[in-house]
C-alpha cells in the first residue's frame, strides 16, 4: 500500500504541476516533480533502514524506551527553535519549516510532521513498560498527558491541524491502554479548551470556521478555496476527466500538489479514482490493525496502534478538508501530496510496522529467507500475541 499510494503520488504531482507555458528551464531536481522523486527515493530509503535497524531496538524495552527519549528530545529541541525569531522565514503566512542546504539545493524540514512518530514513540515505551499502571493518575496517565501536552502547544502556534491530529492520537493511545474513562474525560475536556484558545488567538483561523458556516457568503474570500475544491471535484464526475486533462490545478485550486490534491485526483480520475485511494488508505490501516493485536510485546502493540491511527486519521482529515466536511486546515494527504517531511516520516512509521510484524511471524507477510531476527528480549510480552491470526 505504501508503495502504491506514494507511485499515485508520484503521478498526479507530476499532473497538477504542468505548466501551460512549457517546460521549466530549472534543472529536474528544481522541479516540483523531480523534487517529488528525489523524496520518494529517500523515503524508500527510509523504509528500508527502519526495517533493518527497529528489529534489534523492538527486541528490548530499554533500547526502545532509550531511542524514543532521544528521538522525542530531539523533535522538541526543533519545535524549540521554530519559536525563536530569525531562526525561520515565514512560508505562506507561517513559520513550519527550518531551512537546509544540502548540496546547493534548499530543502525545508517540517519539525511538526516528525512530532507525530515522536509523540507515538514515547507514548508506547512510556505505557507499555513492566510496571506502567495506566490506571493510576501518576504512574500513567499524568506524565502520558504531559508528553501529549507539550507535543500540542508547541505544534499547535503554527499548525492546528497537526495539533489537533496529536491531541486525537494521543487520546486513543491512552484509551486503548487502559486509562480510566473519568481521566479521560477531563482530559478531553482540558484539551478542548486549549484547542479553542488556538483557534481565538489566530484571527484566521476564525475567519476559516466563519466561512465554512456559509461558502457562498464570502466567495472570493474565505469561502474561495472550499468552492474551488468542490468545483474541482464535481468537474470529473464517475471516470474523470483524464489523467492530466484537469483544468482547475490551473491557478483555481490553490495548493492543487499539496494539500487539495485529492480533489485533483477526483477531477482527473473520477469518483471511482478516488474510491480506489481512499480503499488503498483502508487496506493500510487495516494491515495496521492486525499488525497490532498480534505485535509480540506491549511496547509494540502501542506503537502499531499510534501510528496506524496517525496514518489513518490524517488522510480522514485531509480528504474531510476537501470534500468540504471540516474547515480547511493545512494537513497533507499522507504519501501522496507533494513534500518531503511527510513522505520520510510515513515511510519510517511503515518500516516500525513492518519491524513489528515480522517480529511477530504475521501471516501474509514473506518471511525472510534467513532467520536473521533477534530474540525477544526484555520487553513485556503481550498475551494476545498469536490469536488474532485465527481470526483471520
Amino acid at each position: 500500500m505504501t508503495t502504491a499510494l506514494m507511485a499515485v503520488g508520484l503521478v498526479m504531482v507530476a499532473s497538477t504541476t504542468l505548466s501551460p507555458h512549457g517546460e521549466s528551464t530549472a534543472g529536474f531536481l528544481r522541479t516540483p516533480f523531480g523534487r517529488q522523486c528525489a523524496f520518494v527515493t529517500l523515503g524508500l530509503i527510509t523504509l528500508a533502514l527502519t526495517v533493518w535497524l527497529a528489529r534489534p531496538v523492538l527486541s528490548s524495552a530499554s533500547w526502545s524506551t532509550k531511542v524514543a527519549w532521544f528521538f522525542f528530545v530531539v523533535v522538541t529541541g526543533a519545535l524549540v527553535a521554530m519559536l525563536i525569531p530569525g531562526v525561520t522565514e515565514a512560508q505562506r503566512g507561517s513559520h513550519r519549516w527550518l531551512s537546509l542546504t544540502v548540496a546547493g539545493f534548499l530543502l525545508g524540514v517540517q519539525p511538526s510532521e516528525f512530532a507525530k512518530p515522536a509523540m507515538v514513540g514515547l507514548l508506547a515505551t512510556w505505557l507499555g513498560r513492566r510496571d506502567a499502571d495506566p490506571r493510576s493518575l501518576t504512574r500513567g496517565f499524568l506524565p502520558a498527558t504531559m508528553i501529549i501536552g507539550l507535543t500540542v502547544a508547541l505544534v499547535g502556534k503554527e499548525d492546528f491541524g497537526t495539533c489537533a491530529l496529536l491531541a486525537a492520537v494521543g487520546g486513543v493511545m491512552l484509551l486503548t491502554a487502559g486509562c480510566r474513562w473519568r481521566y479521560l474525560f477531563l482530559m478531553g475536556v482540558i484539551g478542548g479548551l486549549g484547542l479553542a484558545a488556538l483557534i481565538w488567538a489566530e484571527p484566521y483561523r476564525l475567519k476559516r470556521i466563519t466561512a465554512f458556516q456559509d461558502i457562498w457568503a464570502d466567495a472570493r474570500g474565505g469561502g474561495y478555496q472550499p468552492l474551488q475544491s468542490l468545483t474541482t471535484i464535481a468537474s470529473g464526475g464517475w471516470f474523470g476527466t483524464g489523467l492530466g486533462a484537469g483544468v482547475q490545478k490551473y491557478g483555481y485550486l490553490p495548493e492543487s500538489h499539496t494539500d487539495f490534491i485529492f480533489a485533483v485526483i477526483c477531477e482527473e480520475m473520477g469518483v471511482f479514482g478516488g474510491l480506489l485511494v481512499i480503499g488503498l488508505y483502508a487496506s493500510f490501516v487495516f494491515m495496521g490493525w492486525r499488525i497490532a493485536l498480534a505485535a509480540a510485546t506491549r511496547i509494540e502493540r502501542l506503537l502499531a496502534i499510534g501510528l496506524t491511527v496517525t496514518f489513518g486519521l490524517q488522510a480522514v482529515m485531509n480528504i474531510a478538508v476537501v470534500t468540504v466536511m471540516t474547515p480547511t486546515t493545512g494537513i497533507s494527504l499522507p504519501l501522496v501530496s507533494a513534500g518531503g517531511s511527510g513522505i520520510v516520516v510515513f515511510c519510517m512509521a511503515t518500516g516500525v510496522l513492518s519491524a513489528i510484524a515480522l517480529r511477530a511471524r504475521l501471516p501474509g507477510l514473506v518471511e525472510p529467507m534467513v532467520d536473521f531476527r533477534p530474540p525477544i528480549g526484555d520487553g513485556v510480552e503481550n498475551p494476545g500475541a498469536g490469536a488474532f491470526d485465527s481470526r483471520f
